[in-house]
């Protein structure tokens, strides 16, 4: 008894424990997300209290029930007025919850002054992350990982190469699909530095649950630092083990998928690895970016992430060391 009384004492701890966190829409990072929790709550509130509402009215209708209270044509035409105004207050709940939906959300495509633009094409099971400029030189492609500026309105276009996924950053703003075929954009700004999670929300095949994507929200001049070295291609080898790396890279099928800018390397099949070295995470957001989570998934990627299309490229020891040597280097 008392073990079940510690554990029922834990419960309200355990459901607040889950409303934050990285990948919480009720700790926004932005002005976007703040606006959906006021409508989570407004929505929570209300339908809490229409909900607390009816029971009343049902306990009160079971107690004069159960007590034999005598019904009349007066007590009738009372019940039937209670009827009419819940109905016409229900109306009005309805219609004043789907106005507070649309001003909370009529923002979410639309970006502010000089948005910074980044087109986002969702494939199974990877996010390939294009950042648009006016001067073709400094748009670039990058894969699974996003950075932002801090205050500056975002625009994200959005696109889908074989079926449909979805955009979902709940810290940062609403879920947007991705359909082959069909344009999609989202907007939001950032107030506060930090990392946030992207999740694909729309059921996309074996590995959905295992296509995420990292938001880095940083300081304007961060950003600008980063941009800048994602522009540029990537440092030379700096030791044999990583001249040799790129030897393997440039030599094996792994040139017929993947571009590194800089070498004869200009597969578009999957991700651009021209800075993979410096993102976070590999194989959208399953393996940290480390030099033997590189080898363990260029060894055997169909292990990790089962169904996905990338095959297994032949390499001896060797190879294998050096490529991930080189591919770590990749900053």
């Amino acid at each position: 008894m008392a073990a079940t009384s510690r554990l029922a004492s834990c419960l309200p701890a355990l459901l607040c424990a889950g409303c934050g966190g990285w990948q919480s829409a009720l700790q926004p990072g932005g002005e976007q997300a703040g606006h959906l929790k006021v409508l989570i709550q407004l929505f929570t509130i209300v339908c809490g209290i229409v909900w607390l509402l009816v029971m009343l009215v049902l306990a009160a209708g079971l107690w004069r029930r159960h007590s034999g209270t005598p019904t009349g044509a007066a007590a009738e035409r009372r019940s039937a007025r209670l009827v009419g105004a819940a109905t016409a207050a229900s109306v009005l709940v309805i219609i004043g919850l789907t106005l507070a939906s649309y001003v909370a959300t009529h923002g979410l495509a639309a970006a502010g002054a000089d948005p910074l633009v980044i087109r986002v094409r969702g494939s199974q099971w990877w996010w390939e992350v294009t950042y648009m400029d006016p001067s073709p030189d400094r748009t670039f492609l990058t894969a699974n990982e996003i950075h932002v500026p801090v205050g500056r309105p975002i625009r994200v276009e959005l696109a889908a190469s074989d079926v449909i996924h979805s955009f979902w950053a709940p810290n940062l703003a609403g879920k947007q699909d991705l359909i082959p075929g069909r344009d999609n954009a989202l907007s939001f700004t950032v107030d506060q530095p930090g990392l946030y999670r992207e999740q694909c929300a729309e059921f996309c095949g074996l590995q959905h649950a295992h296509m995420a994507m990292l938001i880095v929200a940083e300081p304007a001049a961060s950003f600008d630092a980063w941009r800048d070295g994602q522009i540029a291609e990537p440092p030379a080898p700096n030791d044999a083990e990583q001249a040799a790396g790129r030897l393997v890279f440039t030599g094996k099928a792994c040139a017929a998928c993947h571009t590194v800018r800089g070498t004869p390397a200009a597969g578009t099949l999957g991700p651009d690895l021209t800075h993979v070295g410096s993102r976070r995470t590999i194989a959208a957001g399953m393996l940290p970016t480390t030099r033997g989570s590189l080898a363990a998934w260029i060894a055997d990627p169909q292990t990790i992430k089962p169904g996905n299309n990338m095959p297994m490229v032949p390499l001896t020891a060797d190879e294998l060391n050096a490529l991930a040597a080189y591919l770590a280097s990749l900053k």
